[in-house]
């Protein structure tokens, strides 16, 4: 017991890392996401061809790749450019989830009956006025469990930052194991994972049922 003492907090300070990524990613992606998938159903056709080889391309390709992509591969493109490791993990990670993210706006979007639509073109409202007042409010409704499983994916996926030698929960706990050749670390920190997955679960499941009345 004093030895689970003293390893949770050196644990603990890994997680600060953890959570910014998830924040920062998720208040990012998710606005970013419905703006692709806009995008990808719009009908400029460069616009949206641009837009589903985009999506394509950062779902078809290892988040890892992209992570190391950005960090090591951009300086060669780029001459001069050299990001450090959190902005790097950051750029990946929002950009990749919010492909994910516009692929579920998008078939949600499309779920909507075409009759809406013209219905609120005969009202007077443009297009924005439209997907704003309209659309998104039942979209959002419609792609609840789907962003919750992609935002449990993210915190999940966090761990892997690692491979810019970042001091998230991961790199941590690995330190700790390997220092103290004892195993009790990585349980610490399933523990801490499990802990927030089963937040955003109960989250997502008031979400889910808080949207659910307007359909009684």
């Amino acid at each position: 017991m004093e030895y689970l003492l003293h390893i949770v907090p050196a644990v603990a300070v890994g997680l600060q890392v953890t959570l910014k990524i998830f924040i920062i990613t998720i208040v990012l992606s998710l606005p970013l996401g419905v703006v692709m998938a806009i995008a990808r159903i719009s009908k400029i056709k460069p616009l949206s061809k641009f837009m589903g080889a985009y999506i394509y391309i950062m779902r078809g390709t290892p988040l890892m790749l992209q992570i190391l992509f950005i960090y090591y591969g951009l300086p060669f493109i780029i001459d001069g450019l050299k990001l450090a490791d959190f902005p790097a993990a950051i750029i990946a990670f929002v950009f990749n989830y919010a492909a994910y993210f516009a692929e579920i706006f998008r078939g949600g979007i499309q779920s909507i009956d075409k009759g809406q639509y013209e219905g609120a073109k005969v009202l007077g409202m443009t297009y924005v006025q439209t997907m704003r007042r309209i659309i998104l409010p039942q979209v959002v409704k419609r792609v609840l469990p789907p962003v919750a499983n992609e935002t449990i994916n993210l915190l999940k996926d966090t761990s892997l930052v690692y491979i810019l030698a970042m001091n998230d929960i991961l790199r941590i706990t690995r330190s700790i194991v390997q220092r103290d050749f004892d195993t009790t670390a990585f349980i610490v920190a399933a523990v801490f994972y499990l802990f927030f997955t089963f937040i955003l679960t109960k989250v997502f499941s008031y979400l889910e049922k808080r949207f659910a009345v307007y359909d009684e």
